[in-house]
């Protein structure tokens, strides 16, 4: 297949080095660092990037974004079909599932995370302690509403996810990789944590999502695939991202 990738530079990095590994081509558009703050704006950058794909070059477009705070809400496939990871933010393309980033969420609560790419970019695109990790997880409601949707344990990961990061976070986590070994990420990492007085670990990565998406197939468990014509919206449960019905 031949496939278009529009994606955060924040994963530069990780995005190259799957598509070196898989058999299909690619043409690879990265965008700057930020937009997870700016959804308005991001969500009209992206679709600037679709609108201006020549119609029948690409078998798919890859769009490289989580939900990221509601960014990809409105999102709406062309002639070419839009293959989105079923993420909440990138923190799930570097940890190879949805599943795995909510266990380590529920398990670890206060922890922002690193990689190199977002070391490496965050003085382009400007590093925002505030901002938060794990956007677009749930929506506004009451901690009630969410059990009687969602039950007890995930209704409190997505309270955390909503309200938890305010009160400060108190440890940080490197992802990380051996193709990234040789960079100074882990020290600037380790740094930034003794700065804040956070505690300092690192997580093994896992790129097996994100290298399914560059391969395929698609499963509908990890991965949405919008027509030409439907739109993208957020669910507000476990499969993240769906289909805006009607149109």
């Amino acid at each position: 297949m031949f496939l278009k990738v529009i994606a955060c530079e924040v994963a530069f990095r990780e995005i190259c080095h799957c598509a070196a590994r898989s058999p299909n081509q690619f043409d690879l558009d990265f965008l700057s660092q930020g937009y997870h703050d700016n959804p308005e704006i991001g969500i009209h950058r992206i679709q600037e990037r679709i609108d201006a794909v020549e119609e029948g070059r690409f078998d798919a477009l890859l769009v490289g974004y989580g939900l990221c705070n509601n960014m990809l809400k409105g999102l709406e496939a062309r002639h070419t079909p839009l293959v989105i990871p079923r993420a909440h933010d990138c923190i799930t393309f570097f940890l190879g599932s949805k599943e795995r980033y909510k266990e380590y969420f529920l398990e670890h609560s206060g922890t922002y995370y690193y990689t190199a790419g977002w070391l490496e970019h965050r003085q382009r695109g400007g590093e925002r302690p505030d901002r938060k990790q794990g956007a677009g997880l749930g929506k506004q409601r009451s901690f009630e509403e969410m059990v009687a949707e969602y039950g007890e344990e995930n209704a409190k990961y997505l309270m955390e996810v909503m309200e938890g990061w305010t009160a400060h976070y108190s440890r940080g986590v490197f992802i990380d990789f051996p193709f990234t070994c040789h960079l100074p990420a882990k020290e600037q990492a380790r740094q930034l944590c003794r700065e804040r007085n956070w505690e300092y670990a690192e997580v093994e990565g896992d790129l097996s999502l994100l290298q399914t998406w560059f391969d395929g197939p698609w499963p509908e468990e990890d991965f949405l695939i919008a027509r030409p014509g439907e739109r993208i919206a957020p669910s507000y449960g476990d499969d993240i991202v769906q289909i805006e019905w009607p149109r």
